[in-house]
Formats: structure tokens, C-alpha cells, sequence
């Protein structure tokens, strides 16, 4: 066992976590804001490690029919080109079987140095039942029962590896969402042993409290899960056994929200707008809130990142130094800026044969085709659409989106999008860039002139895409929800649609955008550049200095991990 083992204290839980792109591990917002964690708590030599599983087909590898209509396949990739095998097999028991869980290992290095170890489950072993063996095959794939099969994967079978690698004195367990709450139980067997008994008294139950935290992601109740008792008996055992209480189940069912928030000591939502919805949503538990960030060095583009280097010394250890760049030079900034812009135009064009012009209003958006996002609300109205255009200014739009590959009302929403941009052309520009991934976003939320985001509130817990695009410079126009409630200074570092944190109709949303960018975007980025760059600048030194994961993670150490 390394020294670098022995000193490992907090031990961060996710069902997905996105390091690169050639590795698949990840869907979207919250592997990307893992990766990101873990990626500065490796810069700041914080004692963390993370687990995760393995999931040998990925997500989906997207792709679209003549109709525009999704298609998924796997995502084939080999973990041997990326992990090393750990050498840690541990047992857990589905359904009355054992299934042997192994750890992959990756060390994502920081940029001091430090190496956090990311361990990834893997059930691919010979003596595993054919079926067995497809557990860490897909992320949020199959049924129920797979997904509560998943999971205890991830929480029992990762606290077994844990120990099996010689990490005997965690101090922390950090839930990041409920897919790993089963963690708490596997912690609740080990207490009942150690003391020698059969059942859960009240003192394991505040032993495993003292030792995790919770952060719940989604406003959303049907974004929780929950299983059957007795599908959870089926594949874990005795519930009794495990010891699960009423307060840990909701109508009937094991819900991994309740778990988690029951055996956690800190537990916060991820803005302090979703803060507040979780305190309503879940009466009786002291909820605190840390809004999300987004790591700086992963997601500012090579112009900006250079612009940093000659101006800005040391931003990347000291995220907070952004400020400063409100001494650089407008013509520094906008031509930086230029060259992301070309760049993200060069590759939708050789891509997608759109046309896309680098001097036109350039509006990026990408996000889960899921109902509440409303994908296509800035399609609302193409007659008004086509009429701020010909009043203030060439519209160019780029967008791409996943749907779960069950959402049929996620995959709809595409197609539709599709159909409708491709019917402004060639008046609006309008690309769909396919397999939306880690460096399609990086060159969209840096080349992009705008980002937009159109969720329906109170439905956005945070959001993270529009804080990488603020570390390039590039202003939201977005509905006041997530983050961005705590983002927005109107004319300053974006604009708002809308004008309270309430729910709007979709017509009128829409026509809150139509009107901004008619009467304010638009003339101010064709006919008044300076003010658009000193937006732009303020957009860094505001929002890209603070909405950072660097600040996030300093927030967690204090209020989580430390206390």
C-alpha cells in the first residue's frame, strides 16, 4: 500500500464521470461536473479519490436518419488503452449470486502534480454469468432492475474495493446524486459487524451520518430513484438485514433521495435557487446549497488560455485572478475570440456542409432533449424569427442534444429542431452537430458569439454549460433559473429572458427572447463592438472568476468535508 493510499480520506461516489472524450463514461451535465471536480481537487492536492463504473458501451454513440430522427449505438472503446487494472476483486451478492466487481485505475493528474485515483467497476470477469457480466455495460441503460443492479454495483460493490485497496480510514463518502446511496448501507453492515451484531442500532446509524455527504441534483421528482421493496429484497436480500427504515422509503419503495438525505450529515443542492426547491420538496432536512462550477483550465480555449498566459499569471492555479482581465485591451479579447469563432465555424462546416458564415451572429446551444428543456422554444415563432433577422442582423444558430434512448418525446424534439432550422436556411444559418461530446463543447461554448438556454423553471437545478462559455468570454441569454439567477447582471454578463425566476408559457418566453435580440443583442454586436467586448470582459472577470469548480470545491472542503 503507497503512502498516497494510506492519506486518502474522502471518497467521492459517481455514476458517471467524464475525464476525456475517448472514454465514454459520462451522459452529460453531471459526469461532466464530476470530471470536473475531481480534475481540481487533483490541482489543489485535495486527499480525494473517486468511483465510478466502467461502462464498456458509453452512453450512445449518436446518430440521425434522413428524418433527423435519433439512432443510438454503442460507443466501443478499450479500457486497456486508457486504465490499468488495480488488481481488486470483490465479491457482492444479486439475487442470491455472486458476482465478482473489479477496479480499473486512473490517475488524472493536476496541474501541481498531485494524482487523484479514479477506480472504475467492472463486472466483464470470466465466472460471472453471461448477464452478470453486461452490468457496467451501458450508463442508465435497461430496466429497473438493472439500474438497481447498477447501483449496487457502484455503492456496495465500490465501498468492497475501497477496502480491498487498503482504504481503511475514509473519513468522507461523498454522494454525488442518489445513484450511489447504497453506499450508506454497505457502510451500515460494516458498523453492525464490527460491533458484532446482527441488526442496525441508532449508533451505526449516526456513525455512517457523520461520514457522508449528499448533493442532490434535480428539482425534478420523477428524477429520483426509487425501486420496489420487494424488487429490492429480490436483488439485495433482507431489507431488514440492511437496515432499512421507514424514513428511508417513500410510498412503497427504496428511494435513493431519502436514503442518501437519512444517512448523510451535509447535504446540499447544486444553486441557491435548487437549495430552496430541495428544503420544499424534502420538509424536515437541512438542506445548504453549493452552487456548481465548471474548471477553468478544461474549458477555456487555447486563444483565450494563451490571452490568460500573457496577461493573467498563474490563472489557473488562482481561478479567482480572472478579474484582472478587465486591464486587457477590448482588441486583445475580440480577436481571441475570433479565433475560437473560426474555429468552431471550420469544423461545423466541414461537418455538417452548413455554410455557416464567422461574421454572423453566432448563437450556440446543447443540452439533454429532455421536455423541460424546451430544446426548440427559440423556434417558437419563425415568422418572428425571420423578422428580427431582417430588422437587426445576420442569425446563425449551432446546436446539438442527446435524448435518453427511451425519451421518444427527447428524440421527437430533435427531429423537430431539425426540420425547423433546416427550413430557415438559407435566410438563418442553422447547424446540428451529432454525438454531442467533451470537444464539441469546448469549441462551442468557446466559438459561439451568445449562449442560450431555455429551460422551463423551476426545472434547471444549475446548469454548467454557460459558466465554460463565461471563461471564454461568451454572455448567456437564458431563462433566470439554476445558476443563472446568481449569474445574471442584466447588460453586464448576459441578459435574461423573462423577468422572475417563474414559469412563463412558452409563447411568452419566446417572444422575451425574439425581443432581446432584436432590440439589444443584435444592434449591440453590429453596430457598438466595443460594448460588446467590454461585456465579454465582464463576463470573464464576474462569472468566469467565481462559477468555477476551484471555488466550488474550496466550499465543499469547508463546509463537507472539514467540519
Amino acid at each position: 500500500m503507497s503512502p498516497s493510499t494510506r492519506t486518502r480520506n474522502i471518497a467521492y461516489f459517481s455514476m458517471e464521470i467524464g475525464i476525456r472524450p475517448e472514454m465514454p463514461t459520462y451522459s452529460g451535465g453531471l459526469g461532466m461536473l464530476a470530471g470536473d471536480t475531481i480534475t481540481s481537487a487533483a490541482d489543489a492536492g485535495l486527499p480525494l479519490l473517486a468511483v465510478t463504473l466502467l461502462h464498456r458501451f458509453g452512453y450512445f454513440y449518436q446518430r440521425l436518419d434522413a428524418s433527423g430522427r435519433q439512432i443510438e449505438e454503442p460507443m466501443h472503446w478499450v479500457p486497456e488503452d486508457f486504465l490499468t487494472d488495480s488488481g481488486a476483486r470483490v465479491p457482492i451478492t444479486i439475487e442470491g449470486r455472486t458476482v465478482t466487481v473489479r477496479a480499473w485505475t486512473y490517475e488524472l493528474q493536476g496541474a501541481g502534480g498531485a494524482v487523484v485515483p479514479v477506480y472504475f467497476l467492472d463486472t466483464d470477469l470470466e465466472g460471472n454469468s453471461d448477464w452478470d457480466r453486461t452490468l457496467t455495460n451501458w450508463l442508465y441503460g435497461g430496466d429497473q432492475h438493472y439500474r438497481l443492479c447498477q447501483e449496487a454495483v457502484l455503492g456496495i460493490a465500490g465501498v468492497r474495493v475501497l477496502r480491498a485497496l487498503g482504504y481503511s480510514e475514509l473519513s468522507r463518502f461523498h454522494l454525488n446524486e442518489g445513484h450511489a446511496a447504497l453506499l450508506t448501507l454497505e457502510l451500515l453492515r460494516e458498523e453492525r459487524e464490527r460491533a458484532g451484531r446482527s441488526n442496525v442500532e441508532e449508533a451505526d446509524l449516526a456513525a455512517v451520518r457523520s461520514r457522508c455527504v449528499f448533493t442532490t441534483h434535480t428539482p425534478v421528482p420523477a428524477g429520483h430513484d426509487q425501486f420496489p421493496l420487494d424488487l429490492v429484497e429480490r436483488t439485495l436480500g433482507d431489507c431488514r438485514e440492511w437496515g432499512i427504515s421507514d424514513a428511508m422509503c417513500h410510498q412503497g419503495r427504496l428511494n435513493m433521495t431519502f436514503l442518501a438525505l437519512s444517512l448523510s450529515h451535509y447535504v446540499n443542492g447544486v444553486a441557491k435557487r435548487h437549495g430552496e426547491i430541495s428544503r420544499n420538496m424534502f420538509a424536515g432536512y437541512a438542506i445548504d446549497a453549493i452552487t456548481n462550477g465548471a474548471h477553468v483550465g478544461r474549458w477555456t480555449c487555447p486563444a483565450l488560455g494563451a490571452l490568460y498566459d500573457r496577461h493573467l499569471a498563474g490563472w489557473r492555479q488562482d481561478n479567482f485572478s480572472l478579474r484582472s482581465i478587465l486591464s486587457v485591451p477590448n482588441d486583445e479579447v475580440w480577436a481571441a475570440h475570433q479565433s475560437a469563432k473560426n474555429a468552431l465555424i471550420a469544423f461545423v462546416n466541414h461537418e455538417t456542409n452548413a455554410g455557416l458564415d464567422t461574421e454572423a451572429l453566432t448563437i450556440g446551444f446543447a443540452r439533454r432533449a429532455a421536455a423541460y428543456k424546451r430544446l426548440d422554444l427559440i423556434f417558437e415563432n419563425t415568422e418572428r424569427l425571420r423578422a428580427v433577422r431582417e430588422r437587426a442582423g445576420r442569425l446563425q444558430f449551432v446546436c446539438a442534444a442527446k435524448a435518453h434512448p427511451s425519451d421518444d418525446a427527447g428524440k421527437e424534439q430533435i427531429r423537430r429542431l431539425i426540420e425547423v432550422g433546416n427550413s430557415l436556411r438559407p435566410e438563418i444559418g442553422f447547424a446540428f452537430l451529432p454525438n454531442y461530446d467533451m470537444d464539441v463543447a469546448r469549441l462551442m461554448t468557446s466559438g459561439s458569439d451568445i449562449w442560450l438556454n431555455t429551460p422551463e423553471p423551476p426545472k434547471e437545478a444549475s446548469g454548467t454549460s454557460g459558466m465554460k462559455a463565461a471563461f471564454n468570454g461568451v454572455p448567456s441569454l437564458s431563462v433566470l433559473d439554476g445558476w443563472w439567477l446568481e449569474g445574471c447582471l442584466e447588460g453586464l454578463t448576459g441578459w435574461a429572458i423573462g423577468t422572475t425566476a417563474e414559469t412563463n408559457g412558452r409563447s411568452e418566453d419566446s417572444e422575451f427572447l425574439y425581443a432581446k435580440l432584436e432590440d439589444v443583442i443584435a444592434p449591440m454586436f453590429y453596430n457598438d463592438r466595443e460594448r460588446f467586448v467590454e461585456l465579454m470582459r465582464h463576463t470573464i472577470a464576474i462569472n468566469g472568476s467565481f462559477f468555477n469548480t476551484q471555488r466550488m470545491l474550496q466550499e465543499y472542503a469547508v463546509k463537507a468535508y472539514l467540519e
